[in-house]
C-alpha cells in the first residue's frame, strides 16, 4: 500500500468514528447551520495536527531510535483496545440519530464550538498526532504523502458529513445502521494493529 493511500484509509478509519465533533458536524448539516465554516475549521485543525503528528514525529523518532518501538507498540495497544471498543458498542448499543435542534445560532458561535471540540478533545490528539505519527514511520521518505492522505481524508470526511447529514438522516434512524458502523470500524482498528505489530504498513 503506498504511503498516500494509507494516510487516507486510517485518516478515514479514525475520523469516521461519531464523537463530539462529528456530532456537532451532523447537527450544523442536519439544521444548515454555518455548513462550510464549522466544515473548514475542523478540517484545518486536522491538517495542523496531522502535520505536527508525521513531521513531529518522525524527528522525535531520529532523535530517540527507540522512541519508535515503545510508540508503535503503545500505538497497536490502543488500537486494540479501541477496536474492541468499536466491537462493543456494535453488540450492545442501540443508539440513533435524533432530530437536530433547528436554532442554527451566529457564525461565531458555531465556529467557537468547532474549534472547543477539536483543540480541547485529547482523543484527536491522540489520532493526529501519536498514532498518525507512530504510523507515518513505516513510509521512510514519504512523510509528505502520508500526510497529504491523511489531511485529504479529513477535508473529505468533515465536508461530506456536514453537507451529507440529510442524506444520512433516514441511515443512521435506526440501530443496526450504527452497529455495522462500529464493527467495520472494529476490523480496520484491529488490521492496523496487526501490521503495526508485524512492522508493516498500514
Amino acid at each position: 500500500m503506498t504511503a498516500f493511500t494509507a494516510g487516507l484509509s486510517l485518516g478515514l478509519s479514525l475520523i469516521i468514528v461519531i464523537g463530539a465533533q462529528n456530532a456537532f458536524v451532523l447537527r450544523q448539516g442536519l439544521n444548515r447551520a454555518h455548513v462550510f465554516a464549522v466544515c473548514l475549521v475542523c478540517a484545518l485543525s486536522d491538517a495542523i495536527l496531522i502535520a505536527a503528528g508525521v513531521f513531529g514525529f518522525h524527528l522525535m523518532v531520529d532523535a530517540f531510535p527507540r522512541f519508535e518501538a515503545a510508540a508503535r507498540y503503545g500505538g497497536a495497544a490502543f488500537l486494540l483496545i479501541y477496536g474492541a471498543r468499536s466491537f462493543w458498542t456494535a453488540l450492545r448499543s442501540s443508539q440513533s440519530l435524533k432530530a437536530a435542534d433547528r436554532s442554527k445560532g451566529s457564525p461565531a458561535a458555531a465556529i467557537t464550538t468547532a474549534v472547543a471540540l477539536t483543540w480541547l478533545n485529547p482523543h484527536v490528539y491522540l489520532d493526529t498526532v501519536v498514532l498518525l505519527g507512530s504510523v507515518s514511520t513505516q513510509y521512510p521518505g514519504q512523510n509528505v504523502p502520508f500526510a497529504g492522505g491523511a489531511v485529504l481524508a479529513s477535508f473529505a470526511f468533515f465536508f461530506a458529513l456536514g453537507y451529507g447529514a440529510r442524506a444520512l438522516t433516514p441511515f443512521f434512524s435506526r440501530p443496526v445502521s450504527w452497529k455495522i458502523l462500529d464493527a467495520l470500524i472494529g476490523v480496520v482498528m484491529w488490521s492496523v494493529a496487526a501490521n503495526l505489530l508485524l512492522g508493516g504498513g498500514v
